[in-house]
Protein backbone atom coordinates (compact mmCIF):
# COMPACT_ATOMS: atom_id res chain seq x y z
CA UNK A 1 0.00 0.00 0.00
CA UNK A 2 0.94 3.64 -0.39
CA UNK A 3 0.61 5.36 2.97
CA UNK A 4 0.99 9.01 3.95
CA UNK A 5 1.80 9.90 7.54
CA UNK A 6 1.32 13.46 8.77
CA UNK A 7 3.79 14.14 11.56
CA UNK A 8 7.38 12.91 11.64
CA UNK A 9 7.90 12.88 15.38
CA UNK A 10 8.71 9.75 17.33
CA UNK A 11 5.24 8.30 16.77
CA UNK A 12 5.14 9.03 13.04
CA UNK A 13 8.64 7.69 12.44
CA UNK A 14 7.94 4.54 14.44
CA UNK A 15 4.77 3.84 12.44
CA UNK A 16 6.60 4.56 9.19
CA UNK A 17 9.45 2.17 9.92
CA UNK A 18 7.12 -0.66 10.90
CA UNK A 19 5.01 -0.20 7.77
CA UNK A 20 8.12 -0.10 5.57
CA UNK A 21 9.38 -3.28 7.23
CA UNK A 22 6.06 -4.85 6.24
CA UNK A 23 6.60 -3.94 2.61
CA UNK A 24 4.57 -0.74 2.23
CA UNK A 25 5.53 2.54 0.55
CA UNK A 26 5.47 5.36 3.10
CA UNK A 27 5.56 9.14 2.77
CA UNK A 28 6.22 11.28 5.87
CA UNK A 29 4.82 14.81 5.78
CA UNK A 30 6.33 17.25 8.28
CA UNK A 31 5.93 21.03 8.49
CA UNK A 32 8.82 21.79 10.86
CA UNK A 33 12.26 21.73 9.19
CA UNK A 34 13.96 20.73 12.45
CA UNK A 35 11.88 17.53 12.51
CA UNK A 36 13.02 16.46 9.06
CA UNK A 37 15.34 13.57 9.80
CA UNK A 38 15.52 11.36 6.71
CA UNK A 39 18.41 9.45 8.24
CA UNK A 40 16.03 8.06 10.88
CA UNK A 41 13.79 6.40 8.26
CA UNK A 42 15.89 6.51 5.08
CA UNK A 43 13.57 4.40 2.94
CA UNK A 44 10.56 6.70 3.45
CA UNK A 45 9.70 9.61 1.17
CA UNK A 46 10.09 12.82 3.19
CA UNK A 47 8.03 15.92 2.37
CA UNK A 48 8.45 19.33 4.02
CA UNK A 49 4.90 20.69 3.96
CA UNK A 50 1.92 21.66 6.08
CA UNK A 51 -0.51 18.73 5.94
CA UNK A 52 -3.36 21.08 6.88
CA UNK A 53 -3.00 22.92 3.57
CA UNK A 54 -4.93 21.59 0.60
CA UNK A 55 -2.24 22.62 -1.88
CA UNK A 56 0.43 20.72 0.06
CA UNK A 57 -1.63 17.54 0.06
CA UNK A 58 -2.32 17.92 -3.66
CA UNK A 59 1.39 18.35 -4.39
CA UNK A 60 2.17 15.27 -2.32
CA UNK A 61 -0.47 13.30 -4.29
CA UNK A 62 -2.38 12.20 -1.21
CA UNK A 63 -5.22 11.20 -3.55
CA UNK A 64 -3.01 8.31 -4.65
CA UNK A 65 -2.66 6.94 -1.13
CA UNK A 66 -4.49 3.91 0.23
CA UNK A 67 -4.19 5.14 3.82
CA UNK A 68 -3.52 8.43 5.56
CA UNK A 69 -2.32 8.46 9.16
CA UNK A 70 -2.71 11.69 11.12
CA UNK A 71 -0.01 11.18 13.73
CA UNK A 72 0.92 14.65 14.97
CA UNK A 73 0.92 15.68 18.61
CA UNK A 74 -1.86 18.21 18.02
CA UNK A 75 -5.45 16.92 17.95
CA UNK A 76 -6.68 19.93 15.97
CA UNK A 77 -4.14 19.22 13.25
CA UNK A 78 -5.04 15.53 13.18
CA UNK A 79 -8.72 16.34 12.75
CA UNK A 80 -8.08 18.76 9.89
CA UNK A 81 -5.75 16.31 8.13
CA UNK A 82 -8.34 13.55 8.49
CA UNK A 83 -11.15 15.70 7.14
CA UNK A 84 -9.14 16.85 4.13
CA UNK A 85 -7.91 13.35 3.36
CA UNK A 86 -11.41 11.90 3.36
CA UNK A 87 -13.51 14.70 1.86
CA UNK A 88 -11.07 16.30 -0.62
CA UNK A 89 -9.02 13.28 -1.69
CA UNK A 90 -11.36 10.32 -0.97
CA UNK A 91 -8.62 8.35 0.80
CA UNK A 92 -10.12 4.91 1.53
CA UNK A 93 -8.85 4.64 5.09
CA UNK A 94 -7.93 7.38 7.56
CA UNK A 95 -6.34 6.60 10.92
CA UNK A 96 -5.98 9.39 13.47
CA UNK A 97 -3.99 9.69 16.67
CA UNK A 98 -5.87 11.05 19.69
CA UNK A 99 -3.50 12.86 22.04
CA UNK A 100 -5.93 14.04 24.72
CA UNK A 101 -8.57 11.61 25.95
CA UNK A 102 -11.15 14.39 26.37
CA UNK A 103 -11.02 15.01 22.61
CA UNK A 104 -11.76 11.43 21.62
CA UNK A 105 -15.46 12.12 21.01
CA UNK A 106 -14.51 14.43 18.12
CA UNK A 107 -12.72 11.73 16.14
CA UNK A 108 -15.72 10.48 14.19
CA UNK A 109 -16.65 9.77 10.59
CA UNK A 110 -17.96 13.33 10.40
CA UNK A 111 -14.33 14.41 10.64
CA UNK A 112 -13.22 11.76 8.15
CA UNK A 113 -11.78 9.39 10.76
CA UNK A 114 -12.18 5.65 10.16
CA UNK A 115 -10.06 4.52 13.12
CA UNK A 116 -9.14 6.65 16.13
CA UNK A 117 -6.24 5.46 18.26
CA UNK A 118 -6.11 6.81 21.78
CA UNK A 119 -2.98 5.93 23.70
CA UNK A 120 -4.74 5.93 27.11
CA UNK A 121 -7.45 3.64 25.77
CA UNK A 122 -4.95 1.29 24.15
CA UNK A 123 -2.85 1.15 27.33
CA UNK A 124 -5.91 0.45 29.45
CA UNK A 125 -7.03 -2.28 27.05
CA UNK A 126 -3.60 -3.91 27.11
CA UNK A 127 -3.59 -3.88 30.91
CA UNK A 128 -7.07 -5.42 31.01
CA UNK A 129 -6.15 -8.00 28.39
CA UNK A 130 -3.12 -9.04 30.41
CA UNK A 131 -4.93 -9.56 33.70
CA UNK A 132 -8.57 -10.33 32.87
CA UNK A 133 -9.86 -13.90 32.65
CA UNK A 134 -13.53 -14.62 32.18
CA UNK A 135 -14.69 -11.29 30.81
CA UNK A 136 -14.81 -9.45 27.51
CA UNK A 137 -12.12 -6.79 26.93
CA UNK A 138 -12.50 -4.25 24.12
CA UNK A 139 -9.12 -3.85 22.45
CA UNK A 140 -9.94 -1.46 19.63
CA UNK A 141 -12.87 0.34 18.03
CA UNK A 142 -13.32 0.61 14.27
CA UNK A 143 -15.55 3.09 12.46
CA UNK A 144 -16.56 4.82 15.67
CA UNK A 145 -18.16 1.88 17.39
CA UNK A 146 -19.72 0.13 14.41
CA UNK A 147 -17.26 -2.73 14.94
CA UNK A 148 -14.95 -3.62 17.80
CA UNK A 149 -11.99 -5.92 18.29
CA UNK A 150 -12.61 -7.76 21.56
CA UNK A 151 -10.85 -10.45 23.55
CA UNK A 152 -12.07 -13.11 25.96
CA UNK A 153 -9.69 -15.34 27.92
CA UNK A 154 -11.50 -18.60 28.63
CA UNK A 155 -11.78 -19.78 32.24
CA UNK A 156 -12.04 -23.56 32.83
CA UNK A 157 -15.75 -23.11 33.61
CA UNK A 158 -16.67 -21.64 30.20
CA UNK A 159 -19.53 -23.67 28.68
CA UNK A 160 -17.86 -24.60 25.38
CA UNK A 161 -14.39 -25.52 26.64
CA UNK A 162 -13.31 -28.71 24.87
CA UNK A 163 -15.88 -28.34 22.11
CA UNK A 164 -15.22 -27.54 18.44
CA UNK A 165 -15.73 -24.01 17.17
CA UNK A 166 -18.63 -25.04 14.93
CA UNK A 167 -20.59 -25.96 18.08
CA UNK A 168 -20.38 -22.39 19.43
CA UNK A 169 -23.56 -20.48 18.45
CA UNK A 170 -22.09 -17.04 17.85
CA UNK A 171 -24.59 -14.27 17.13
CA UNK A 172 -24.86 -12.55 13.80
CA UNK A 173 -22.35 -9.71 13.32
CA UNK A 174 -19.69 -11.53 15.34
CA UNK A 175 -16.71 -13.49 14.03
CA UNK A 176 -13.91 -15.37 15.77
CA UNK A 177 -10.78 -14.22 13.93
CA UNK A 178 -7.90 -15.66 16.00
CA UNK A 179 -7.04 -17.87 18.95
CA UNK A 180 -3.96 -17.11 21.05
CA UNK A 181 -2.81 -20.29 22.76
CA UNK A 182 0.40 -19.94 24.69
CA UNK A 183 2.90 -18.48 22.23
CA UNK A 184 0.94 -19.64 19.19
CA UNK A 185 -1.50 -17.69 17.03
CA UNK A 186 -4.10 -20.01 15.53
CA UNK A 187 -6.40 -19.26 12.61
CA UNK A 188 -9.70 -20.81 13.70
CA UNK A 189 -11.25 -23.62 11.68
CA UNK A 190 -14.67 -25.13 12.43
CA UNK A 191 -13.34 -28.39 13.85
CA UNK A 192 -10.74 -26.84 16.18
CA UNK A 193 -11.61 -27.30 19.86
CA UNK A 194 -11.30 -24.35 22.23
CA UNK A 195 -9.38 -24.83 25.47
CA UNK A 196 -9.27 -23.24 28.91
CA UNK A 197 -6.77 -20.39 28.87
CA UNK A 198 -7.31 -19.65 25.17
CA UNK A 199 -7.51 -15.97 24.28
CA UNK A 200 -10.30 -15.66 21.74
CA UNK A 201 -10.18 -12.60 19.49
CA UNK A 202 -13.47 -11.51 17.92
CA UNK A 203 -14.61 -8.76 15.60
CA UNK A 204 -18.19 -7.82 16.39
CA UNK A 205 -20.57 -4.89 16.53
CA UNK A 206 -21.06 -3.13 19.86
CA UNK A 207 -24.71 -4.24 19.85
CA UNK A 208 -23.82 -7.95 20.09
CA UNK A 209 -20.94 -7.75 22.61
CA UNK A 210 -23.22 -8.87 25.45
CA UNK A 211 -24.48 -11.74 23.28
CA UNK A 212 -20.90 -12.86 22.56
CA UNK A 213 -20.07 -12.64 26.27
CA UNK A 214 -23.18 -14.64 27.14
CA UNK A 215 -22.42 -17.40 24.64
CA UNK A 216 -18.73 -17.76 25.44
CA UNK A 217 -18.86 -17.30 29.21
CA UNK A 218 -22.43 -18.33 30.03
CA UNK A 219 -25.72 -16.40 30.28
CA UNK A 220 -25.08 -15.19 33.84
CA UNK A 221 -21.76 -13.54 32.85
CA UNK A 222 -23.51 -10.45 31.50
CA UNK A 223 -25.37 -9.83 34.76
CA UNK A 224 -22.22 -10.47 36.80
CA UNK A 225 -20.35 -7.88 34.73
CA UNK A 226 -23.10 -5.30 35.03
CA UNK A 227 -23.35 -5.88 38.76
CA UNK A 228 -19.64 -5.19 39.15
CA UNK A 229 -19.83 -1.81 37.40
Amino acid sequence: MRIAIAGAGNVGRSIAQELIDNGHQVMLIERQPRMLRPDRVPTADWVLADACELASLEEANVAGCDVVVAATGDDKVNLVVSLLAKTEFAVPRVVARVNRAENEWLFTEQWGVDVAVSKPRVMAALVEEAVTVGDLVRLMTFRQGEANLVEITLPPTAPYVGQPIHAVPLPRDAALVAILRGKRVLVPSPDDPIEAGDELIFVCTAQVEDDVRGVILGPDSVERTRGAT
